[in-house]
């Protein structure tokens, strides 16, 4: 028996033990298809009211009076919070459940978007952003942990379509402010985004709260496969950590940094250079869409291998090329191969490590996401744009390093 369910795990990459007389969930069941509705929903949620929020930045910088020194340590208000947050949300879905608690941080997350305009200095907006930020990270840890275990029980590969949510719902949130900015002042813009927020959780979290997480049990065979040592698979959870981290920084470079590379280096006007950003985030969208169909073609190691190889290759391009069309088409690239690499990190981590294995990757994200800008304009500084965004290259191709030394915790059969 036991080689037999290492050749199905193997085969459909499901994680779960199936215990005696236990039912194995229906993966196309009424109720996981409305979890996955639900958490798509969330994922969406997410990107859609932090984009919105960023659109405003430059309207609550004004309203502040802050400068930009001020305006910058006011915003890492979010980073802290959310840090701070990840890895007690873990905790916190071990004990309440994850759809419990991603429900709690849709609530506060909403409420506290409506924050930020109501402050009058740089001091009251970082606290009000660290409560923002703590909402942030919790609702991420959360639903992760909560799309883990329906992963888990669909036995499809379907994180990376919550990731392509979240990739949209940032789209639409920045498009749509965009339109309002010139129109709504950024405290009845983002009131009217609490009050979106809070309908959207109102309805997803109703399906939640009213369909238990699946009772996806831990894999046993996976830290046998890596030496049998607790420790060990602790390892290998940060190990995916530190993938998620090389991800998150090039998503983190990119978005500061690439579009002044296409204007400073390659002396494009700022229309053009402001679509460097977008080429990249519509790449990683469509990516991400297409992740579960490659997922379940390729198998995760050689879809993280692939992903980080091309990556590194196109950014390379993108920093290298003696083009504005090069750079853009480099640029692409990148986001197509960076675009599944954190969401299999992250669930991988989420099956080793349960929600405290999510808190942890997601964790690492976050501080690659941090590191990436502040590392690159010192390098910058040092040496040239072109040179220090090949970081990003060279993390891109550590990832893809990583994944094929941990291939033997991989679940799928490559």
């Amino acid at each position: 028996m036991p080689t037999l369910n290492k050749i199905r795990t193997a085969l459909l990459g499901d994680t779960r033990t199936v215990l005696p007389g236990e039912r194995r969930p229906d993966r196309g069941s009424p109720a996981l298809r409305r979890l996955r509705i639900a958490l798509t929903l969330f994922f969406a949620l997410d990107g859609f009211l932090f984009a919105g929020w960023v659109v405003r930045i430059p309207a609550i910088k004004e309203q502040t009076g802050a400068s930009a020194g001020a305006l910058g340590l006011a915003l890492l208000g979010v980073s802290a919070g959310a840090v701070a947050t990840m890895v007690l949300t873990g905790r916190l879905c071990r004990r309440f459940g994850s759809h419990v608690v991603t429900v709690v941080a849709g609530v506060l997350m909403s409420a506290g978007i409506a924050l930020p305009p109501l402050t009058h200095s740089a001091t009251a907006l970082g606290l009000v952003l660290l409560v923002f930020g703590a909402a942030y990270g919790g609702i991420n840890v959360a639903m992760n942990s909560a799309a883990v275990d329906l992963v888990a029980a669909l036995r499809r590969p379907v994180m990376p379509s919550f990731h392509a949510a979240f990739s949209l719902g940032g789209m639409l949130g920045a498009g749509l402010g965009g339109l309002v900015a010139g129109h709504l002042s950024p405290t009845r813009h983002l009131l009217l985004l609490t009050l979106a927020g809070l309908a959207v959780t109102a309805v997803a979290g109703r399906a939640l709260l009213a369909h238990p997480a699946p009772r996806a049990e831990r894999p046993a065979p996976a830290p046998a496969a890596d030496g049998g040592s607790p420790r060990r698979g602790s390892r290998t959870v940060a190990l995916f950590g530190v993938i998620a981290l090389c991800t998150a920084y090039g998503e983190g470079a990119l978005a500061d940094w690439g579009a002044l590379h296409l204007q400073q280096d390659l002396g494009v006007h700022a229309g053009v250079a402001a679509a460097g950003y977008s080429v990249f985030a519509l790449a990683m969208t469509l990516g991400r869409l297409s992740g579960t169909f490659l997922l379940e073609r390729l198998g995760q190691t050689t879809a993280l291998v692939a992903g980080g190889a091309a990556a590194a290759g196109g950014m390379l391009l993108g920093a290298l090329a003696p083009t504005v069309w090069a750079a853009l088409a480099g640029f692409a690239v990148t986001g197509l191969g960076l675009a599944n690499i954190f969401p299999v990190a992250v669930g991988r981590a989420g099956e080793l490590g349960g929600p405290g294995g999510v808190a942890a990757a997601s964790t690492f994200g976050y501080g690659g996401m941090l590191l990436g800008p502040p590392v690159i304009g010192l390098l910058a500084d040092a040496s040239s744009l072109p040179v220090a965004l090949t970081t990003v290259a060279g993390l891109a191709a550590v990832a893809a390093a990583i994944a094929y030394a941990t291939r033997r915790t991989v679940s799928g059969p490559r």
